[in-house]
């Protein structure tokens, strides 16, 4: 496939695909199986692997580890409380249970922390295995669990070998979609592994950032600015209810 993409023209398509599908949460809460709520939901799968993808990619080109850490981070405390009002869900986590508890931002936010640390030299393999298991404790109750925390991992190790990180892609889908279909709901189980739309995508990923410098922040912004949208049309039409579950 032809190399026709570049960062940012793949990162609005996740914009635009988050947007649907949040949107279709607000104006059909709860796991509707109506068949145009989920194709709404599944033109919202393209989204996740984006974001799995570029953190790889931010790990591997960003100059300061520390201040790209230190942002996400941020990002991640500010997108709790913007997810939190959006989907109806209280701002102390586990008090209604251990999913969907934060944004995926947290998860991505530790992604980072750990592709940083592994790639560390000096630290033993058995501290770094011990981390891998906290980090995914520590992540599991966010959007997308600590599904978005071994994907973009194993993504950033596979750099340049497409193949292997599309399969991983389809690996880690696929494990959340299990955890969806024995806890959840199975129609939103098999609704997750629409993420394999995104492959085609990245597959045609050039390399390039793109000419807009500003993507990285408007990203930053939207995401949270986008939510607390949300959350004031889920108050409009259904008053203070929780949307997703």
């Amino acid at each position: 496939m032809r190399k026709v993409l570049n960062g940012n023209q793949i990162k609005v398509i996740a914009i635009i695909a988050m947007t649907i599908d949040h949107l279709s949460w607000a104006f059909f809460p709860g796991l509707q199986t109506v068949w145009y709520v989920m194709l709404l939901h599944i033109i919202g799968r393209l989204t996740a692997p984006i974001m799995w993808f570029f953190i790889a990619e931010g790990c591997h080109y960003t100059k300061d580890a520390r201040k790209y850490i230190g942002r996400l981070f941020l990002f991640a405390l500010i997108s709790h409380f913007a997810y939190g009002f959006a989907f109806g869900i209280p701002f102390v986590p586990l008090s209604t249970g251990v999913f969907n508890q934060t944004s995926v931002m947290w998860s991505l936010a530790w992604a980072a922390t750990l592709i940083i640390l592994c790639r560390n030299e000096k630290i033993p393999h058995w501290a770094k295995i011990l981390m891998v298991i906290a980090v995914c404790v520590i992540s599991f109750p966010s959007d997308w669990s600590s599904i978005a925390v071994m994907c973009p991992f194993f993504l950033y190790a596979n750099r340049e070998k497409f193949k292997m990180q599309a399969l991983h892609i389809v690996i880690w889908t696929a494990v959340y979609a299990s955890v969806f279909f024995i806890f959840l709901s199975r129609p939103y189980a098999i609704l997750q592994m629409f993420t394999v739309l995104t492959i085609p995508i990245l597959s045609s990923y050039n390399g390039e950032r793109g000419k807009w410098k500003g993507m990285k922040w408007f990203f930053y912004i939207y995401y949270p600015a986008h939510l607390i949208i949300i959350g004031i049309i889920r108050i409009l039409l259904h008053g203070n209810i929780s949307l997703i579950f």
